[in-house]
């Protein structure tokens, strides 16, 4: 089997539905097996009758985990019945587009010296998507999307290639962006500190932020990838709890995954350049984390080694001027 597309899932069993039948829908559209894989992390919600129902329609290994592990060890727990040479991590909430499944096969089969795929994504409103009947039917997506990259170049290039803000401005947070060889990550999953990836407070470890990150910059530092510019996921907009929780992410947990990946053999020059991007955003979100601090993940952030280690960079003590610059053309209507 070549690919098998693995959902880790916790109460969001209507979120759920529509990405199992954007699964199905691609699946029957595509000329090839794949394996659908479901982790429940102990969920109290509908998400096992879900399931049920589209076990009749397509084939799908799920398993319910007997209480909640945290996100990070469920992103495990998905992997691990994977038959697949390659896995595709999709969120609960991700849809795949109805010729996602076939053009990641033929992707697979073109390139076999690859072991790590970015297949582009794009972004849909939630409101939209809910406002069809239920489960939705990916053919009613819209065929122009705003793109997850806007980069438009195909074909193989280093790994480290793709930790570019100019690629990826998360540098491969979103799950739903990789498609990667799934010896590679069992080969490297000992990488996570147990206990860091086991504590089960959201986000408050980088190890429990970012496995799979972290497992990356292991796995692949010496790969050869592809990017695949054409968008194969629609990402929902609206939909994520963790909404508050992103100004922590984007100043202080991407900070970490760019310090990761030179651990791991990012060029110098390109994690500098990286960085100072980075953290362009900076003070205004150590303010924002600061004045919603029981919702921001400020109790995880160590303010003193924070600032200390974006003291070298330009963009750290200019992005108050970067934020006003931002509001001042948003209330000026330019975007």
């Amino acid at each position: 089997m070549k690919l098998s597309v693995c959902v880790p899932t916790y109460n969001r069993a209507g979120h759920l539905a529509n990405c199992l039948e954007s699964i199905r829908i691609a699946r029957e559209r595509a000329e090839g097996e794949v394996q659908v894989c479901v982790s429940d992390n102990a969920s109290t919600d509908d998400t096992a009758t879900i399931v049920a129902a589209m076990a009749k329609k397509m084939s799908v290994d799920y398993r319910r985990n007997e209480t909640n592990l945290g996100a990070a060890k469920n992103y495990l727990k998905a992997v691990e019945p994977a038959r697949g040479e390659f896995v595709w991590l999709l969120g609960d909430d991700d849809l795949l587009r109805p010729d996602a499944l076939d053009t990641a096969l033929r992707l697979l089969a073109a390139n076999p010296s690859v072991d790590y795929f970015f297949v582009n994504a794009s972004r849909v409103d939630a409101e939209f998507v809910l406002g069809f009947p239920q489960p939705f039917d990916t053919t009613n997506l819209p065929a122009e999307l705003p793109r997850f990259s806007p980069r438009l170049q195909e074909g193989p290039l280093p790994f480290f290639d793709l930790v570019d803000p100019d690629v990826s401005f998360d540098f491969l947070l979103g799950i739903f962006l990789s498609v990667f060889r799934r010896e590679a990550w069992v080969k490297n999953a000992g990488v996570l500190d147990d206990a860091a990836v086991s504590d089960t407070r959201h986000l408050s470890t980088f190890d429990n932020t970012c496995p799979h990150l972290k497992i990356f910059a292991k796995a692949f530092a010496r790969s050869t990838a592809y990017f695949h510019p054409g968008p194969l996921t629609a990402c929902l907009t609206g939909a994520r709890e963790w909404a508050p929780l992103y100004p922590f992410l984007r100043s202080v947990r991407l900070i970490e995954a760019l310090d990761e990946y030179r651990k791991n053999g990012l060029p110098e020059d390109r994690y500098r350049r990286c960085k100072n991007r980075a953290l362009a955003h900076l003070l205004p979100d150590l303010a924002n984390m600061f004045v919603h601090r029981d919702a921001s993940g400020w109790a995880y952030a160590d303010l003193v080694r924070i600032l200390l280690s974006a003291a070298p960079y330009p963009n750290a003590w200019l992005s108050p001027l970067y934020y006003a610059a931002r509001k001042l053309g948003a209330a000026a209507g330019v975007k």
